[in-house]
């Protein structure tokens, strides 16, 4: 069953693939714009999207290439449009500069990444997860973003309503990164009316022009800054350049280490309030298997299959990735033997859980380099491998 409301917001039971949920998730949370480049296996969101734009309010553009799609997305959220982009593979990496753009110009926006086998052009059409360190450190210099990870496709609705959510609380990018798999299969997605979805609304100044606005001073104990919207009559200026709390060039090692610091900070001190997971059958356990997006639902049958041996394994999924939680797995840490993490590429989540368990207690990678997913199997015979 399933309805329009006045708005042409879908609610009710959909039959939707993992694209199509993102797209009905941005409009649910207020996109109404989008910038993007046809490219597989993403683009059937933008094509759900360009469909459905004219419905309730919103505009499609298709760019020359993603560089412009990126940069046209931050042009109109700087316009008062709440934004997304969407890409896969290469064209990711095309996006690294802007993305670095809108973490220093503190532009709140959305990019959904539908991760694909590579480097370069490598399997446009087959599954990967190698994506997940582009994500963190793609762009240049120091900055800290958020970034999700959806395992199904009632979760790529309800993660991408919670990246434009997310991405207004903390004014900064907010990556959906999905994988091939998530984004092509095609399962029962649950849409509540509108009134029952949370959705955050830009945190304009309540200052009108002339009374001293600064577009990126923090205040009253807050580390995010209130925005306007271009035209206005506020005379902002909006720059990559360090700048000062007016948005001006200030080129300066202390006005820098300031800037910077916050942008950090403003993640980092907030991870609390940031970081999501989900965890089963922890209580006890003597492994636990770290996952994520499709590779998640494959070690699931690993799982019940190693219990069934008598093995007390339990599973915590990262639906956030970036923040990681440390928290969690420093404490799980103290409590297991082992640590499996299988992923679709070579080891590099793995990476970060053998930062934060500092060699207190063993951590076992299952590296499949995309293009399938892995055979349980293999993810059962690691489960068994870590407790002899």
């Amino acid at each position: 069953m399933s309805n329009a409301n006045s708005s042409g917001t879908l609610t009710g039971s959909h039959y939707l693939d993992g694209d199509h949920a993102c797209s009905e998730g941005a409009i649910a949370a207020g996109c109404r714009f989008a910038s993007g480049y046809p490219i597989t296996p993403s683009t059937e969101v933008v094509e759900r999207l360009s469909a459905r734009f004219p419905r309730v309010g919103g505009r499609f553009i298709q760019l020359e290439d993603e560089l412009g799609a990126s940069i046209a997305l931050l042009g109109a959220v700087w316009g008062g449009a709440k934004a997304c982009t969407v890409t896969s593979g290469p064209g990711f990496s095309l996006m690294m500069e802007h993305i670095g753009y809108a973490a220093i110009t503190e532009t709140p926006c959305v990019y959904i990444n539908v991760q694909r086998a590579g480097p370069s052009t490598g399997l446009p059409t087959q599954p990967a997860q190698g994506d997940m360190m582009q994500a963190r450190f793609g762009s240049h210099g120091d900055y800290r973003l958020i970034a999700l990870c959806p395992n199904s496709p009632q979760e790529c609705f309800d993660l991408t309503v919670e990246a434009f959510n997310l991405a207004e609380e903390f004014r900064v990018p907010v990556l959906v990164m999905l994988d091939e798999v998530v984004g092509h299969m095609t399962e029962k997605v649950v849409i509540p009316p509108a009134e029952q979805i949370k959705v955050s609304e830009r945190r304009y100044t309540k200052k009108k022009p002339g009374e001293g606005f600064k577009l990126f001073e923090a205040q009253n104990g807050s580390m995010v800054p209130e925005m306007v919207k271009a035209g206005d009559g506020y005379r902002i200026h909006v720059t990559g350049l360090t700048h000062d709390e007016r948005g001006y060039p200030a080129m300066n090692v202390p006005t820098h280490e300031k800037m910077q610091l916050r942008l950090q900070d403003k993640i980092v001190e907030n991870a609390d309030r940031i970081v999501r997971w989900e965890e089963k059958d922890l209580d006890g356990a003597d492994v636990v298997v770290v996952s994520f997006g499709i590779t998640s639902r494959v070690a699931e049958r690993a799982i019940k299959a190693a219990r069934e041996q008598g093995v007390k394994v339990g599973s915590f999924r990262l639906i956030t990735a970036w923040p990681f939680p440390e928290k969690q797995i420093a404490e799980l840490s103290k409590k297991v033997k082992a640590f499996v993490v299988p992923e679709l590429n070579l080891g590099q989540m793995a990476l970060e859980v053998e930062r934060v368990v500092a060699g207190r207690t063993k951590v076992v990678p299952v590296p499949h380099v995309g293009g399938t997913v892995h055979n349980p199997e293999t993810i059962l015979n690691k489960i068994l491998e870590s407790v002899r």
